[in-house]
């Protein structure tokens, strides 16, 4: 793909997998944590990035696992001007060249920061999205019906090389959250060994609002924005916790995944009827 730049080269070691037996989602975003600095500095928006002093989003869509022992590599290429600037970041499996998961961000900027020479040596190098368009989901009214889900305090070992709460970091603990929100429907850890079920996500909308320092204390509140018949949309809310300021949401959409057959499984009953009481009204 013309003007895309190899940004990350690696593997995915065991242990960085999850009960679903692949590359947990929150180490997508530990890569992208070392591939978009050096991203930003070929472009000479290395200082801007730093200082991140506005909203980003990032839209992810899983086209496909990579499991313990694979080889992947990440290219980056910005993509155009609207609203700020938008990036787009593809995971690449180094032994055939697939394309196994696309990243397209953007940053809220304005204009005056992307302009000028800065804006024509990046428009020279503006690369083709050939991903997935990003889904426009609905959002929940309000607060009201999130539960509780994961709570705590930002850790040393969460921050970006800025002192900033990591992408990898929020991710991480936005996973807590998933698995607090799965065992309050019914999908707890003796559910899915006993009946080789997992959930497995394909699709995340992450919006980064603000951040947190070291030691500041955090709470993440889950509801359910869509129940189908084998699929789930998690919306999950995490916020400065004696506040209550959103820092940052994550849309999460994915399967009860059947870990033998690799394929989505339909809920059971008893689970459908747990989480249809968590069904957030929507706007």
């Amino acid at each position: 793909m013309q003007n895309w730049t190899e940004t990350y080269r690696g593997t995915v070691p065991p242990w960085q997998c999850d009960v679903t037996e692949h590359f947990t989602i929150a180490y997508y975003f530990d890569r992208l944590d070392e591939a978009e600095p050096s991203f930003a500095e070929s472009l000479g928006l290395g200082e801007l990035l730093r200082v991140a002093a506005f909203p980003r989003h990032f839209n992810v869509r899983f086209a496909r696992e990579l499991r313990a022992g694979s080889s992947f590599h990440v290219e980056s290429a910005p993509l155009g001007f609207e609203g700020g600037l938008r990036l787009g970041h593809r995971f690449v499996d180094s032994a055939n060249g697939e394309t196994v998961t696309w990243i397209e961000e953007h940053w809220e900027l304005p204009a005056a920061q992307v302009w000028g020479a800065r804006q024509q040596a990046i428009a020279a190098r503006l690369g083709a999205w050939e991903g997935p368009a990003a889904e426009q989901r609905p959002e929940p009214k309000g607060h009201a019906g999130f539960i509780p889900t994961a709570r705590g305090r930002v850790k040393p070992y969460d921050l970006d090389p800025n002192g900033r709460f990591s992408l990898a970091g929020m991710v991480h603990r936005f996973t807590d959250a998933c698995i607090q929100a799965a065992a309050a429907v019914g999908m707890d850890a003796e559910f899915m060994e006993k009946e080789r079920r997992g959930f497995s996500t394909f699709e995340l909308a992450l919006r980064l609002s603000s951040s947190l320092a070291v030691d500041e204390p955090f709470l993440i509140e889950t509801g359910i924005a869509h129940l189908g018949n084998s699929s789930l949309r998690l919306v999950h809310r995490l916020s400065q916790a004696q506040s209550g300021k959103e820092i940052a949401r994550l849309g999460q959409y994915g399967v009860n995944l059947d870990l033998d057959a690799r394929r989505p499984a339909k809920f059971p009953d008893d689970i459908r009827g747990r989480a249809a009481a968590l069904v957030l009204p929507l706007e």
